[in-house]
C-alpha cells in the first residue's frame, strides 16, 4: 500500500514539473537496469527501503561503500553524510576509509558555494588514492585512517 502511496505522491508532484522527464519502474527492474545502463538515470526518486538498496547497489558499482557520499538537500535545510553510517565494529581501530564523509563535505562545499575548497578537497583526495602509498585497507593499501587523512592534507599543502 506505501508503495502506492508513493508512487501516487510521485506522479502529482511530477505534474508540477512538465520540462523534466519522470518515469517510474519497479525496484528489481530499476537494479538490473542500474547495473546494465547506469548513464539512463539522472536522478532517483525512492522510498528509505529502495533507497538504502539501491544505493549500496550503486557503491558497489562505483568503488564500494568507502566512497559513497550522500546528501539529503530540502528548501532549507540540507544534511550531508556517507551513505555506509557508522560502523561501529571498527570503533577505535583506524581503519575505516573517510572517503565518503571527505566526498560528503566536498558535496556541502559545493552546496554552500565554496567551489575553490570544495575541488581543492577533492584533487587531493583523488591524487593521494591513484598514488596508493597512504590508502586504507579497502583499496589494497595498509595506511590508517588518520594517515590517509594526513596524506590528503599534506597534499592540500603541496598542492597551493
Amino acid at each position: 500500500m506505501t508503495d502506492g502511496l508513493f508512487l501516487e505522491a510521485f506522479r502529482t508532484v511530477a505534474k508540477n514539473y512538465p520540462d523534466i522527464q519522470a518515469d517510474d519502474v519497479i525496484v528489481h527492474n530499476c537494479s538490473m537496469q542500474l547495473v546494465k545502463n547506469p548513464q539512463n538515470f539522472d536522478v532517483l526518486v525512492l522510498p528509505n527501503l529502495y533507497g538504502d538498496i539501491l544505493s549500496d547497489l550503486c557503491a558497489g558499482l562505483s568503488a564500494g561503500l568507502g566512497f559513497a557520499p550522500g546528501a539529503n538537500i530540502g528548501p532549507t535545510v540540507a544534511i550531508f553524510e556517507a551513505v555506509h553510517g557508522s560502523a561501529p565494529k571498527y570503533a577505535g581501530q583506524k581503519k575505516v576509509n573517510p572517503s565518503a564523509v571527505l566526498g560528503s563535505g566536498i558535496m556541502m562545499l559545493r552546496h554552500l558555494g565554496e567551489k575553490e575548497a570544495a575541488d581543492r578537497v577533492e584533487k587531493a583526495m583523488h591524487a593521494v588514492l591513484v598514488e596508493g602509498k597512504h590508502v586504507t585497507y579497502d583499496v589494497g593499501g595498509t595506511a590508517k585512517t588518520d594517515e590517509y587523512a594526513r596524506a590528503i592534507v599534506d597534499k592540500m599543502r603541496s598542492m597551493k
